[in-house]
C-alpha cells in the first residue's frame, strides 16, 4: 500500500478573508528590500520610537531573569505589576482603580483583540474612528460585526465631531473606539470633547475602548480620559502600555483596566491565547512605572523639536500642508494639491525619493489625500528626508 499523499488544498476559515493587516510592516519588508539592493532609506514608517529603553529598566529586566523570573506567571499578570499599574492609574485619571480591574497582555494590541472578543458578535456595530489605527476595523470585521466608521476632519483638528458620533449611534452599536492622542493624526481630544462624547452616548448600553497608549508623548495640552469622568469607569475598557512611552516596543508589554467582572474574562482570554505575559518583562514593567521618568521626558521634548523642524520643512515643500500635531510622534500632511493619490504618492516617496512612509489610506478610505511619517528618527534624518521630499516635489510637481 502506498504512503504517498496528494496535496490537499488549504481551505480557510471564512473569517481569515475579514482579516486585516498593518501596512507599516509591509512596507518596511519593501524598504529593507531596497536596502538590500544597496538603496539608503529612511525610515519614516514605523510608529516605534528610535530611542533605546531607559538603562534603569533594562538592568532590571536583566536582574529579572537572574533571580529566577523566566517561569509562568499568573495570566493577569504578577500581582506586583498590577498593583503598580493600578496605582499609576488612580493618579493619573482621578479614579479609584485596584489591581483586579487591570490585565497585563503582551502588548497594546491583545487589549483591543480581547475587547471585541469579549463584547462584540455578528451583527452588532462598533463605531471607530477613520483615519484611525488599522487594527480598530481589521478585528471589527473578523468578529463578523458592522464597521462603522466616524470621520476624523482635518477642519476640526482631526477630533471627532460628537455631532457626527451621536448620528452614527442606532440600537445595534456595542462599543465605541476612542484613540487620544490619535494614530496617525496626533490629535487629541479636549476636556470638553470628552463631555461631549459622553453626552452622545447618554445612558445607552454601549461600552468603549479608549486607546491611550500616547498619553504619556504630549506637546501642548494635557491628557483627557473618558474613564476619568463620574460614572463612566465601569463603562470604558483603558488600554495602555509601555511600548511608546518607555521605548520599550521589543518588550511586549501592556495593560487593559476594566471593570472586574470583565477583567476576569480578560484573564481567561490570556489564558487561552498567550498563557501569560513574560515575567521579567513585567519585572522590568515595575521599574518603568516606578522609576526615574528623566527618560520620557527628555524623550518627549526630543520628539517636540523634531515634531516643530518637520512639520515647518513639510508646510515648504508645494503640494503638501500640515497642521501641528499635539501629541504622539506623527505627522499627517494634505497632499491632495499634489494632484498624486495617497498610495501612488507613498510609493514614490519610497522608491524614488528614498524615504518610507505610508498612505494615509493605511488607516482607513478618509485617509485618501494625505500621507503619515513617523518622526521617531534623528534631527539629521529627518532634515534629509525634508530635502529628498523637496527635491522630489520639484522636479515631478
Amino acid at each position: 500500500m502506498s504512503t504517498v499523499t496528494t496535496p490537499t488544498e488549504l481551505r480557510l476559515a471564512k473569517r481569515m478573508g475579514r482579516l486585516g493587516t498593518e501596512t507599516a510592516f509591509e512596507t518596511l519588508a519593501k524598504a529593507r528590500a531596497l536596502e538590500a539592493q544597496g538603496k539608503n532609506i529612511i525610515h519614516l514608517e514605523i510608529g516605534e520610537p528610535d530611542f533605546d529603553t531607559p538603562a534603569n529598566v533594562i538592568e532590571a529586566g536583566i536582574d529579572a531573569i537572574h533571580k529566577g523570573y523566566t517561569h509562568y506567571t499568573p495570566s493577569a499578570g504578577l500581582p506586583a505589576l498590577r498593583q503598580a499599574v493600578a496605582e499609576e492609574v488612580t493618579k493619573t485619571h482621578g479614579v479609584q482603580v485596584v489591581p483586579e480591574e487591570v490585565v497585563i497582555v503582551p502588548g497594546g494590541k491583545p487589549t483591543i483583540y480581547f475587547t471585541f472578543m469579549s463584547l462584540v458578535e455578528e451583527g452588532d456595530e462598533v463605531i471607530y474612528p477613520n483615519p484611525g489605527f488599522p487594527i480598530y476595523e481589521s478585528l471589527i470585521n473578523f468578529t463578523g460585526a458592522k464597521a462603522v466608521p466616524l470621520q476624523m476632519r482635518e477642519e476640526r483638528n482631526f477630533r471627532l465631531d460628537p455631532n457626527e458620533l451621536a448620528d452614527l449611534i442606532t440600537d445595534r452599536t456595542k462599543l465605541i473606539v476612542l484613540n487620544s492622542p490619535h494614530n496617525p493624526t496626533g490629535s487629541m481630544t479636549t476636556e470638553q470633547d470628552i463631555k461631549d462624547i459622553a453626552a452622545a452616548i447618554g445612558d445607552r448600553d454601549i461600552m468603549v475602548l479608549s486607546d491611550e497608549i500616547y498619553s504619556r508623548l504630549i506637546f501642548e495640552g494635557g491628557h483627557h480620559s473618558l474613564m476619568s469622568l463620574p460614572g463612566w469607569k465601569d463603562r470604558v475598557i483603558m488600554l495602555d502600555g509601555w511600548s511608546k512611552t518607555y521605548a520599550m516596543t521589543g518588550w511586549r508589554l501592556g495593560y487593559g483596566v476594566m471593570r472586574k467582572e470583565l477583567a476576569a474574562h480578560f484573564g481567561r482570554l490570556m489564558t487561552n491565547v498567550n498563557s501569560c505575559s513574560a515575567g521579567f518583562t513585567q519585572v522590568a514593567g515595575i521599574e518603568a512605572i516606578k522609576g526615574d521618568q528623566a527618560s520620557v521626558d527628555h524623550m518627549c521634548s526630543q520628539f517636540k523639536a523634531r515634531r516643530d523642524k518637520f512639520i515647518g520643512g513639510l508646510n515648504k515643500i508645494p503640494g503638501f500642508s500640515c497642521l501641528l500635531p499635539h501629541g504622539a510622534f506623527y505627522a499627517f500632511p494634505n497632499i491632495r494639491k499634489t494632484g498624486w493619490d495617497s498610495r501612488k504618492l507613498a510609493e514614490a516617496m519610497l522608491n524614488e525619493a528614498g524615504v518610507a512612509c505610508l498612505a494615509g489610506t493605511a488607516f482607513g478610505k478618509f485617509g485618501e489625500g494625505y500621507l503619515r511619517f513617523s518622526i521617531a528618527n534623528s534631527m539629521e534624518n529627518l532634515d534629509e528626508a525634508l530635502n529628498r521630499i523637496g527635491a522630489w516635489a520639484k522636479k515631478n510637481l
